[in-house]
């Protein structure tokens, strides 16, 4: 639990406290649209309570916290998944039910890599996962893109990633949609070092098997998407 993680800052234990509290926050505005009361807590006084906690009672309260969240989201009907708006706090308007779990699961998918990379060099963002986030990038949460991507190429870069059958095209606007002819570059490797790469998390020693061709470099790229 207090070895080094994925995340430089981080513990094994840490990550896991920052998942946990993470569930606990965005757990509030789902339960809430779906009509249940639920006490609020300044999101500083639960970091707080968090970070008090030991490196055990971190790792555990993660899992009743994330437990806890699932349970909320796979209880809801078919019509709540179809309607709810969820308020989340931090966006200019409320945002559709898909929207804030496709954002819960791009966090646990590049958080859950930085702890198993911890005890397995060799981790990636798994396949299943990848490839949904990659999708839900080209629509309900489109919107991260332009937050991740920090410093912008003077030129356009359409960047190809055959992993997941799409483009990523990085200029005035960010954006991820289909694959293009004549792409000015290539991202090879498995479909999660894309996801990795967009979430500032492609990097050394974690980069066998990724290469990049063309008008840009692995190095420029993580310029780009420094992570958070």
């Amino acid at each position: 639990m207090t070895r080094p993680s994925g995340a430089s800052e981080w513990t094994v234990a840490q990550v896991l406290s920052h998942l946990g509290s993470g569930a606990e926050i965005g757990r509030a505005p789902i339960a809430r649209a779906a009509g249940e009361e639920v006490e609020a807590e300044d999101n500083q006084a639960i970091w707080a309570r968090w970070d008090a906690a030991s490196p055990g009672d971190q790792a555990t309260g993660f899992v009743d916290s994330n437990a806890r969240w699932l349970a909320t989201v796979e209880g809801l009907s078919a019509d709540q998944r179809s309607d709810l708006v969820i308020d989340l706090g931090f966006l200019p308007e409320p945002v559709p039910l898909v929207s804030a779990v496709g954002l819960r699961l791009n966090e646990v998918a590049n958080h859950s890599w930085d702890v198993r990379v911890a005890l397995d060099p060799a981790a990636e963002v798994s396949e299943e996962s990848a490839q949904v986030v990659a999708e839900l990038f080209q629509g309900p949460i489109a919107f991260l893109l332009g937050r991740l991507a920090q410093e912008r190429p003077t030129t356009e870069l359409i960047l190809a990633v055959p992993a997941i059958g799409a483009t990523l095209t990085v200029g005035d606007e960010v954006s991820v949609g289909d694959d293009v002819p004549a792409p000015r570059a290539t991202l090879e490797g498995p479909a999660g070092a894309f996801v990795r790469l967009l979430n500032g998390r492609l990097k050394e020693p974690y980069v066998d098997g990724v290469a990049v061709a063309g008008a840009t470099t692995l190095d420029d790229l993580r310029k780009t998407f420094p992570g958070f």
